[in-house]
């Protein structure tokens, strides 16, 4: 294909413009002389960006106009239809809950504050433990649980000590109990990593069925406010949740780095 000598042209006299655009004032136009013509020298970065802009297609211009708008929400009309803070809120409570799970279930070091979740239902009410009995560490592997101060408690609170998700085999000895904690083996650590994913799973569900109910309030809406508003807070419920999810996966690979070292 023959080339266009207007076009091989065209660069050559656009940054000689620029040469004259950039002169100083009050320079006068200099002579053609023999020897060296002093001009001011551009940036290489300032001249390509006008010689760029210069030169810039109708193709990219018009791909910027055909970008779509982004579309807000009326954030009064929404709270008309539902409570998005509130449906926000039970899923931040989802998230608090597994953190609050993988803090006391799924510790590697023994400590008194490692029973602390365990709830003890009497014939009385629930009660934690910590309430009930004195909770002290006797070495790495075995906590005592003196229930001298509640002796009728006792069988309850060895109950719910078996019956927990650290899979505790206490032994009871007239009002003490002595649970002996597993010692942190491989084998131990990835059991916990095994616990830890089925409370993630656990959390995500729960995740699920606060969305479900949104969606479900969120339905009985359809005849007082048009499809598209509709539309866009189920985009926004499925949003949030994803986001909640995401954090879970966050918080349960954390864990899982933590437990196997």
């Amino acid at each position: 294909m023959a080339l266009n000598p207007v076009a091989l042209l065209r660069p050559l006299a656009g940054r000689a413009l620029l040469r004259l655009l950039y002169r100083p004032v009050g320079v006068p136009v200099p002579v053609q002389t023999p020897g060296p013509v002093l001009t001011p020298v551009l940036t290489p970065v300032l001249s390509d960006r006008i010689t760029s802009r210069f030169y810039a297609t109708k193709k990219s211009k018009a791909k910027v106009k055909g970008q779509p708008s982004k579309v807000n929400l009326n954030w009064s009309l929404v709270e008309d239809i539902m409570d998005l803070d509130q449906v926000k809120g039970d899923m931040t409570a989802v998230l608090d809950t597994l953190k609050d799970e993988f803090t006391r279930s799924l510790g590697i070091r023994t400590s008194p504050g490692a029973l602390d979740h365990i709830v003890v239902t009497t014939k009385d009410g629930k009660f934690p433990l910590n309430q009930l009995g004195q909770v002290s560490v006797k070495s790495p592997q075995l906590i005592v649980v003196n229930m001298t101060s509640s002796p009728e408690a006792t069988a309850a609170a060895s109950q719910a000590l078996r019956e927990s998700s650290m899979k505790l085999n206490p032994e009871v000895d007239g009002t003490i109990i002595k649970v002996s904690i597993p010692r942190v083996t491989r084998e131990h650590r990835e059991n916990l990593v095994k616990l830890a994913k089925q409370l993630g799973n656990k959390a995500k569900d729960s995740l699920r069925r606060v969305r479900s109910t949104a969606v479900t309030q969120l339905k009985k809406a359809k005849d007082q406010h048009s499809e598209d508003v509709i539309r866009l807070l189920e985009k926004e419920l499925q949003q949030m949740a994803d986001n909640m999810a995401a954090d879970v996966d966050k918080q349960l690979a954390a864990k899982t780095k933590e437990l196997l070292g």
